[in-house]
């Protein structure tokens, strides 16, 4: 599909969220076909740092992807690259035979920072895509596609989250399950009114440490310890918190969430004890003495993490978190709130 012509005259431009998590992994079919006697779900919230996609004309038999945080790259259509840094965007135009495209990326998160960045740029780009050869706009299919893309290139086992949270935004419990021919998933919101989840963004703390992350390494122990049964017991005990922590963020009870929050990664840090690198251990350990719960984001490892308590208690945390962070380069406080849209054609 040469989109040089089409795009000529009218340059298309999608958004969706990024998201923070609780109860990540458990979205791979690796883990939760085997616990699915625990209806084993994902909480996660959908952040107003949008990452943008813009398809403007480039030249006939040509892909260019361009991002901030990486160098441009451009390639013949027929031989992208799809163990590039962006090949997960090579591979996407590839699916619709696009060329004569450039593809512009602009993220609102930090690059590498844990909040599922690469996932929701597929799932803008797949947007593009529709809106380009005049499809439906489907969340649903959208992201189940940009998940078969991402894990057919990622070379390891992938779950879907990222891309739940960017096609339907919002705050969101997924139960994970087997349907009549594949695997598929249940939304289920935690909030029934839009007032109570503008609420709920102040009881929510959002950082980025300075270090980027790279989430294959300890995904990949995390399910390599699950196939060969040394941590089966413990995803049950994740599954088991998540489930509660989703409860108790519904009930408004944030003490309780806070609790569950640090009971689940104190699990992991006994699993992966590099899920929280140095400035991670000391924003959680504060977070802890200030009654509030803390969490890397996706796969830890850098990037960022977040915090949940009753408001009070998160006014009381930040300026020490803020003392924290000011010690690292480029490491803040994210200015950010829970984001209600998922994909949006600007």
């Amino acid at each position: 599909m040469n989109l040089e012509k089409k795009l000529e005259h009218n340059q298309i431009h999608t958004s969706v969220p990024c998201r923070v998590d609780f109860g990540g992994t458990l979205d791979i079919s690796t883990l939760f076909l085997p616990l699915n006697f625990l209806s084993p779900s994902s909480f996660n919230i959908a952040l107003d740092l949008r990452t943008v996609v813009c398809l403007s004309p480039w030249q006939k038999g040509y892909i260019k992807v361009s991002s901030k945080g990486f160098e441009s790259a451009v390639f013949q259509k027929d031989d992208p690259p799809f163990n590039h840094p962006m090949g997960l965007m090579f591979a996407v135009a590839k699916y619709f035979d696009a060329h004569g495209v450039h593809i512009h990326i602009e993220s609102g998160s930090p690059p590498k920072s844990a909040l599922g960045g690469s996932s929701s740029a597929a799932v803008a780009l797949v947007s593009a895509f529709y809106k380009v050869l005049d499809k439906s706009i489907d969340p649903e299919q959208i992201a189940w596609l940009a998940h078969y893309m991402e894990a057919s290139v990622a070379g390891v086992p992938c779950g879907m989250q990222d891309q739940l949270a960017a096609a339907f935004g919002g705050v969101n419990q997924w139960f994970w399950k087997m349907g009549k021919i594949s695997p598929e998933f249940e939304r289920m919101p935690v909030f029934e009114h839009e007032n109570d989840i503008k609420a709920f963004n102040s009881n929510i703390l959002v950082s980025y440490c300075g270090i980027p992350h790279v989430s294959k390494d300890i995904n990949k122990q995390w399910v390599d310890s699950f196939v060969c049964g040394e941590t089966r017991s413990v995803f049950e005990k994740i599954a088991d918190l998540t489930k509660k922590f989703s409860k108790a963020v519904k009930n408004q009870n944030f003490r309780q969430a806070a609790d569950l929050m640090n009971r689940e990664t104190k699990l992991r840090l006994e699993m992966t004890p590099d899920v929280l690198d140095i400035t991670g251990k000391k924003l959680f350990e504060k977070a802890v003495d200030c009654g509030c719960g803390a969490r890397f984001t996706g796969a830890g490892g850098g990037g960022c993490l977040w915090a949940v308590g009753e408001a009070g208690d998160i006014e009381t945390l930040k300026p020490f978190w803020q003392d924290i962070l000011g010690a690292v380069k480029d490491a803040k406080i994210l200015d950010t709130k829970i984001e209600n849209k998922g994909i949006i054609i600007l």
